[in-house]
């Protein structure tokens, strides 16, 4: 019913249970105290005592009143401060995981289902902290605390009493396995219903252009109708168990109730005692049923803290403080393999200098992405390393080696804000010159004065510019950043000849001072390389300069020639 595990997310925040399960106790012994004047003053009246002598049991139930009202007031702030905290702290680390695990995406959870687990997910939990655990712990000390009362007025009613209470924690362990499964079941196709509807927004466009859209609505609602199934399966176990649990609590207290007339008949118990006895006996079995009625939300709360600590628990790469004092790369007899079994890099040996052109071509599959990936920290090589001037890349603070680098891929996210905090965002203290200067030099400056200047917004995935348009934009944010290592990761993909070309001048401008490596398909960009690595199936095949690989008459001659051919009898047929 308590899961260890959890509890470990609370942190510093375990205090905030204590403080709330002591006032909850305070609060009872405050119910306690307005019984017990009750019963008093009705004993009085048996008694036909005088009126003064109602003043005392008055006065204690008032001070009783204040001191349950204020407990309960505090209590209720306890928890909204202990959900708060909880949510706040949660929300922090899962931020923070996500940071720390970088360029690395998490395979075992989608976009869609981490943006349901960091808010969704974390509201369910912060019930599980701030209703569940107090009560449960509040539950457990009530009914002793209860019956340490209760067996010096009559031992039988507190032993019937007592004895009544566990059946409740009994039913309710009775149903956790199946609940377990019910709530793992749920959020599993909750997930995956949020999943399927993200998909179908991003891919709308091709839904309707291969009239799609009926088909994949079908398949939505088969899963929305899954979640509709599921989703009555936990009312009709919630209710059922409570129904349980109701039963259970007024049989236990009417048993005591019970015996408490029959020895109120029998003349063994004085009638305002056996008074007080009914009174309190509810009190016995009320705080484990709100446990009952906590418990479906906390197995909510509990499958959704599951995948949080999955996600919080993912292997990550652990770096070190060192300050990176070079741009000069060596990877040096690095294999790898994604799951053990296929090897995707095998012995690969390349260095880059401090400045010049160098390239990475191959077919597609030979491990390119996967080095680019590596020297990106993504990719942590099972056998060799990478260096970064002197140190191996893991010795240096990933702070400072991102100061150093700037990557630009064909899918470089572009913000949905103004070209101006696009810019900002590379570098804090760039100055508008410098933004339009960079415009300059991958020509998109008359395109941007064109569209309103650097005020202009971007709009979501860049949609109101074109591919071409986009990866200039993208690069011109990178210039500014003034890096000394910049990774052009298939920069030019899927896009028109002329933003190719423009791109590729502006890398080779940037060449003279920096380090830039070129990763490309199109064997075209990088015939001015100063060192081009061909890859063949994970090995580095070949290495030089285009003069050099182009005598060797090998792979990359032969692909060179066969995208030449291509490009020449594509050109023939348009002319």
């Amino acid at each position: 019913m308590i899961d260890k595990s959890l509890l470990q997310l609370m942190g510093k925040n375990k205090k905030y249970i204590v403080g709330t399960v002591l006032l909850m106790i305070l609060g009872m012994v405050a119910n306690i105290a307005i019984t017990a004047s009750i019963c008093y003053a009705v004993k009085l009246a048996i008694e036909g005592g005088e009126l003064a002598s109602y003043i005392l049991p008055l006065c204690v139930a008032l001070g009783a009143v204040v001191v349950r009202l204020v407990s309960t007031m505090v209590s209720g702030n306890l928890k909204e401060r202990l959900g708060a905290k909880v949510k706040k702290q949660l929300r922090h680390d899962v931020y923070n995981k996500i940071v720390r695990l970088g360029v690395r995406s998490t395979n075992d959870v989608s976009m869609a289902g981490l943006t349901q687990m960091s808010l969704e997910g974390i509201e369910q939990l912060d019930m599980y902290y701030s209703m569940y655990l107090p009560q449960f712990f509040y539950s457990m000390i009530a009914p002793i605390l209860l019956f340490a009362l209760c067996v010096f007025l009559d031992w039988r009613v507190a032993v019937v009493l007592l004895c009544c209470v566990p059946l409740i924690p009994v039913s309710i362990v009775a149903v956790s396995k199946y609940a377990k499964k019910v709530f793992a079941k749920y959020w599993g196709l909750y997930m995956s219903m949020g999943d399927g509807f993200l998909d179908s927004v991003q891919g709308l466009k091709e839904l309707k252009i291969f009239n799609a859209d009926g088909s994949q609505h079908m398949r939505m609602n088969s899963k929305a109708e899954q979640f509709r199934k599921i989703t009555m399966k936990v009312l009709v176990m919630q209710l059922a168990s409570i129904t349980i649990m109701d039963l259970v609590a007024f049989a236990g207290a009417a048993a005591g109730v019970g015996f408490a007339v029959a020895d109120m008949a029998s003349g063994t118990l004085q009638p305002y005692v056996a008074l007080f006895l009914v009174l309190v006996a509810v009190e016995f079995f009320l705080p484990l049923r709100a446990l009952g009625s906590a418990f479906h939300i906390a197995m909510n709360g509990a499958s959704a803290g599951k995948k949080i600590l999955m996600l919080l628990q993912t292997s990550e790469q652990q770096w070190g403080d060192k300050v990176a004092d070079s741009s000069k790369i060596a990877i040096n007899n690095v294999t790898f393999s994604y799951d053990g079994q296929r090897t995707v890099l095998n012995n690969v040996n390349m260095n880059f200098g401090t400045k010049g052109l160098y390239a990475i071509v191959g077919q597609s599959g030979c491990g390119k992405s996967t080095v680019a990936n590596m020297i990106m920290g993504a990719l942590t090589p099972q056998q060799g390393s990478i260096n970064v001037g002197n140190n191996n890349l893991y010795e240096l603070s990933r702070a400072s080696y991102y100061s150093q680098l700037s990557v630009v891929s064909y899918n470089t996210y572009i913000f949905n804000d103004s070209v101006c905090n696009n810019f900002l965002l590379a570098n804090p203290q760039c100055t508008e010159q410098q933004m339009y200067d960079a415009l300059k030099q991958v020509n998109m400056y008359d395109v941007v004065e064109q569209k309103g200047g650097l005020d202009y917004v971007i709009s979501e995935d860049a949609n109101n510019l074109s591919g071409g348009q986009k990866q200039r934009l993208a690069l011109a944010i990178n210039l500014v950043a003034n890096k000394q290592i910049y990774l052009l990761d298939e920069a030019t993909s899927n896009i028109d000849v002329e933003s190719e070309a423009i791109i590729m001048n502006a890398v080779r401008k940037m060449s003279k001072t920096k380090n830039i490596i070129v990763i490309s398909h199109r064997l075209e960009n990088v015939v001015d390389a100063d060192n081009i690595y061909y890859m063949d199936n994970g090995t580095v095949a070949e290495q030089g300069t285009h003069m050099q690989l182009m005598d060797k008459k090998g792979g990359y001659y032969n692909l060179y020639t066969t995208q030449k051919q291509l490009e020449n009898g594509y050109k023939g047929e348009q002319q």
